[in-house]
């Protein structure tokens, strides 16, 4: 029984596509969840937006660019601080949130001369910034606000900026999937090619899909650096506009998150001629081997050991001494898609953790053929997981530890399971070889806290009557 109806949903039957358990004997390409699919009306879902994807993941992450949400506050609100992407210049990207503020006038007779009047007022707030993302929402995407006119004639009143804009409103897909792939083929199709880089290294490269969350790109910029690699942009994490628009030049993309942003490294290799070579950086051994195939295509592979070698020295004592005592820990991995494949066996070689449920807000097929190949028997392999759900997985399973975002996470300490944020991090960075042991030292403090047996410790009874006065 390959596939799996849960208690919960059996009024909702076709949920079954969606649910795998893996077993033995099987090829598991037969059984592959049903993802990147509309959400079952009468379920619940924890899929972020269309916009979301856009903003929050990979735009709102530059760190010299102003983000102008062209919609109602709410949508403002929601994509600003609940990431941690700190930026090397003072972390300006998290500090501030642009909107037109759409009201219902706005509306009702339309929002662009609304939103040609934020522009120049957040430029003329900030007047060293020269660089924007301007969003469609839903409402404004609705009724057709044409924001690219809008955008051509800031830029013709003030020639010393520059605009891109992004037709992506929430319901343009099925979750924030959609967003990535949007900005992804814009940016390409609209702004790469338009400015020359200055070349310092026989070794260029371009590192896509990483965003800086919790330090993860300064981290490895340290072993680029060390290895002598010029990285032309880092699409996006600590990233700049105008770096971004030089990824033309670079000879190699190297890809860590393939979901949010594998889109435009397959344009790059097919308008550039730019090869695509995809690591995972999370893990001893992954780090590892993802820093041998980026040596080997350039032909320095005896400074790729050299790295290797001093950064395992250093840290290998403190992950073995957390290895030991988290061997047998059981662990589910609820995050967005591609971390299920980049964290399963990284966390169950390098740790001896085993992995007992995944789900997935907006992972593809890729993902997921990815993830159970790497998976072990007697996993469960959920797509668009809902609370419920979560529920009666969690007592299938009996997980130590959860890594999953704060939305859930908050719900699972209830059950006094503990959480690690897989989104955000706790005390990041994650990624790379001293990122590793900071995963691995949250997850132990998350599983041994002794403040986890007090609060599961009811007090109620006996033990809560009152105390007699002393006169008594």
């Amino acid at each position: 029984m390959p596939m799996v109806l849960l208690e919960c949903d059996k009024d909702i039957p076709e949920r079954e596509k969606h649910i795998y358990l893996k077993v033995d004997g099987e090829d598991t390409r037969d059984f592959l969840p049903i993802s990147n699919a509309p959400t079952i009306p009468g379920t619940l879902s924890e899929r972020g937006c269309s916009f979301c994807g856009a903003k929050l993941v990979i735009g709102g992450v530059l760190k010299d660019t102003i983000q102008m949400i062209h919609g109602p506050i709410g949508c403002a609100y929601d994509t600003w601080h609940t990431k941690r992407y700190p930026t090397d210049n003072g972390h300006f990207n998290m500090k501030y949130v642009w909107s037109t503020d759409m009201k219902e006038s706005h509306i009702v007779f339309g929002g662009e001369k609304r939103l040609e009047k934020s522009c120049h007022e957040a430029f003329d707030e900030m007047p060293d910034v020269k660089r924007m993302i301007i969003y469609t929402t839903c409402p404004t995407a609705l009724i057709g606000d044409d924001i690219k006119a809008v955008a051509k004639k800031v830029m013709q009143d003030r020639p010393d900026v520059d605009i891109f804009t992004v037709e992506c409103p929430g319901f343009a897909g099925v979750s924030q999937s959609k967003g990535h792939h949007v900005l992804n083929i814009g940016w390409i199709n609209e702004k790469v090619g338009q400015l020359d880089a200055e070349i310092t290294s026989k070794y260029t490269m371009n590192f896509i899909g990483d965003f800086n969350i919790g330090g993860d790109t300064q981290l490895l910029q340290k072993y680029w650096d060390k290895l002598g690699i010029q990285v032309i942009a880092h699409f996006t994490g600590n990233g700049t506009y105008d770096d971004l628009r030089r990824m033309h030049k670079a000879q190699l993309n190297v890809v860590n998150c393939a979901r949010s942003s594998g889109y435009i490294a397959n344009e790059l290799k097919k308008q550039y001629g730019i090869p695509r070579l995809d690591i995972d950086s999370w893990g001893f051994s992954y780090m590892a081997e993802g820093i041998r195939k980026i040596c080997a295509f350039f032909g320095i592979e005896e400074k790729g050991e050299a790295l290797i070698a001093e950064e395992e020295a250093k840290w290998k004592p403190q992950l073995d001494w957390y290895k030991e005592r988290l061997q047998g820990t059981k662990m589910a991995i609820w995050t967005g898609g591609p971390r299920l494949w980049h964290w399963t066996k990284s966390v169950e070689d390098d740790l001896g953790v085993q992995v007992v449920a995944m789900a997935s807000k907006f992972g593809h097929q890729e993902d997921f053929e990815k993830v159970i190949a790497r998976g072990q028997t007697g996993t469960y392999y959920i797509d668009d997981g809902n609370e419920l759900e979560f529920f009666e997985i969690i007592d299938l399973v009996r997980p130590d530890v959860i890594f999953t975002g704060p939305r859930v996470g908050e719900l699972v300490k209830k059950l006094h399971i503990p959480y690690v944020n897989g989104h955000g991090y706790h005390n990041g960075p994650y990624m790379g070889f001293e990122g590793f042991v900071n995963l691995a030292r949250d997850m132990y403090n998350a599983v041994h806290n002794p403040l986890l047996k007090l609060a599961a410790t009811d007090i109620r009874g006996d033990a809560a009557a009152p105390v007699k006065e002393a006169a008594e």
